[in-house]
């Protein structure tokens, strides 16, 4: 059985609360796990306390817990994204809080993203704009954690949300144009929810 098969075998095990694949599991993902936290510091700015490997042992003991199934290489990734960012999420609250209001854990925000033409962006800023999209449309929230945050292509994000390529292509262009609003201070848009159907 090749790699992904393995990956694929393993997380149906843990599916059905096996937890001892996860100790099998770690070794067949941790490099990708690992360039997953690295890509997260790289954005950082300044000096921060948590280091990429410390990141990923720290997601994957919450991996351990997850409890939704993960079908795919795919999946696993962007459900290990997504821990991470509450992760890094977390302790920018707490730097701030630590800071008593101040400026908050800064992100540099890839162009790829081109959520806003200034850098750095507040972690927490981009949280609020992503849970306020997510009110608005949880699939396109979804779709930005699993493409910005888990550096999955268009098409592992259109396996992972059961939809094809072309319909994530259209939602990326749309959640970003309204993340862009929301960080930019810019007013809200009905056309960046999907509406316009000129797409990207």
């Amino acid at each position: 059985m090749d790699e992904t098969g393995e990956v694929t075998r393993l997380l149906g095990e843990i599916g059905r609360g096996e937890k001892a694949a996860m100790n099998q599991l770690l070794p067949l993902v941790y490099d990708e796990l690992h360039r997953l936290a690295r890509s997260y510091f790289r954005r950082e700015r300044g000096e921060h306390t948590l280091q990429p490997t410390a990141l990923v042992h720290e997601a994957y003991i919450k991996l351990v817990d997850q409890r939704a199934p993960m079908e795919s290489r795919g999946h696993f990734l962007a459900v290990a994204a997504t821990q991470m960012r509450r992760i890094l999420l977390d302790y920018a609250r707490k730097h701030r809080a630590a800071r008593r209001g101040g400026a908050g854990q800064k992100v540099m925000l890839e162009d790829t993203m081109a959520i806003c033409e200034q850098a750095p962006v507040d972690m927490i800023a981009l949280d609020e704009a992503l849970t306020r999209l997510s009110a608005l449309d949880a699939e396109q929230a979804r779709l930005v954690e699993l493409r910005y945050f888990g550096g999955l292509s268009v098409e592992q994000t259109a396996e992972v949300l059961g939809v094809s390529p072309a319909t994530v292509k259209r939602a990326w262009s749309s959640a970003r144009a309204f993340l862009h609003r929301e960080m930019t201070g810019g007013s809200p848009d009905t056309r960046a929810m999907g509406a316009d159907p000129s797409g990207i």
